[in-house]
């Protein structure tokens, strides 16, 4: 690919093992960071998703300089892990805001883009949580299974036509980056969760006929689901 694969907060755990398969593969990407600095070798720009300027402001600085966005990768997310009568409004509507409306907010300009040239991918990282929930993550298993059915709706429904697609990957753990694999999986132990993404996610860029579908990278974990 000659466009630039942006990957939103990538600067360790699973977005960066995602960073480095694309890049591996010859792909140019941009990372975008909140607060921490972007590894060594990888391009970046500041963003924090859950302010629409920063994010319009980042994507217009990636198009600028380094071209047309063709593949997005949506990673950003976080965790507040908190039994529902500890948990406050403020963890779960931050949890909200970061893992469901900040893929709402980055995918915005790029989805323009795409349906007016008719081509394009856009890959959220989703959580097991969104699939069968976790204990203490009530917010997290909300924002997820949201976050799949918005998927769904872009990609399946509302764009499939269109040529354009969106797919929910979950993790394995329920966590963002670093998480702690409360789940096992249904056969031995598996590689480690950022190798699985990395393996992956950069096939579903070039997988066209793939649209709307949740792929769970979880051992077989969630068979039946």
């Amino acid at each position: 690919m000659s466009h630039p694969v942006p990957i939103t907060d990538a600067s360790r755990g699973v977005g960066l093992a995602i960073a480095q398969a694309y890049q591996a593969a010859g792909d140019r990407v941009v990372i975008t960071c909140r607060s921490r600095s972007a590894p060594a070798g990888f391009p970046s720009v500041s963003c924090d998703t859950t302010q629409p300027d920063e994010v319009s402001a980042a994507f217009t600085r990636i198009e600028e300089q380094h071209g047309t966005v063709e593949v997005l990768v949506s990673n950003a997310g976080i965790t507040r892990d908190k039994m529902l009568l500890t948990m406050t409004q403020d963890n779960f509507t931050s949890v909200l805001d970061t893992n469901l409306t900040g893929p709402y907010r980055v995918t915005k300009l790029p989805a323009r883009r795409m349906l007016r040239r008719r081509e394009g991918r856009i890959l959220f990282i989703s959580s097991a949580s969104a699939i069968y929930g976790h204990a203490g993550q009530s917010d997290d298993t909300a924002s997820k299974a949201c976050l799949s059915s918005f998927a769904r709706s872009l990609g399946a429904r509302a764009r499939a036509s269109r040529g354009h697609a969106e797919r929910p990957l979950p993790r394995s753990d329920g966590h963002g980056d670093g998480g702690t694999g409360r789940r096992g999986t249904a056969g031995p132990a598996g590689p480690p969760e950022g190798d699985r993404a990395s393996c992956t996610v950069p096939h579903l860029a070039e997988a066209a006929y793939i649209t709307g579908q949740a792929l769970a990278l979880d051992g077989g974990t969630s068979m039946g689901h």
